[in-house]
């Protein structure tokens, strides 16, 4: 079974480009973090991902440089003759499944209160807002 599942943050913005065939395909390089070594010091593996198709168009619009992705696919190894005519091999994971662990703000929001647990941050609150009457009534 040729199974991979990797969590991590993207290296740079992805590379979209349509081949002479018409298939998309984006590529992208994601660094995932190993477990930290005896020493204590933080490493990390940069793993180059591609998609195609479907899966390259929608990572190549939604995923930016430093954003965190889940990505499921699975590793191929191959090869190629560079240009000195030496065989060259090149592992990287292809790209069945996108998730987005987070998304990037378009403008950064000004916060004026610390950020709550538990129901308090869900919503917004409309108590102290003109025009609110406050009925204690239940209305069933």
């Amino acid at each position: 079974m040729n199974r991979v599942v990797l969590l991590g943050r993207l290296v740079k913005d992805p590379e979209v480009r349509v081949t002479t065939t018409g298939k998309t395909v984006c590529a992208f390089t994601l660094a995932v973090d190993r477990p930290v070594g005896r020493d204590g010091k933080r490493e990390a593996d940069f793993i180059n991902i591609v998609a195609w198709n479907k899966t390259a168009e929608i990572a190549g619009n939604n995923l930016n440089k430093g954003q965190r992705a889940l990505i499921e696919g699975r590793l191929q190894i191959r090869s190629y003759n560079d240009r000195e005519g030496k065989r060259q091999y090149v592992a990287e994971v292809i790209a069945e499944r996108v998730e987005f662990i987070e998304r990037k703000e378009k403008a950064p929001q000004i916060q004026s209160q610390p950020p709550q647990r538990g129901f308090e941050s869900m919503g917004q609150d409309v108590t102290g807002e003109p025009g609110f009457e406050f009925d204690e009534e239940i209305p069933f």
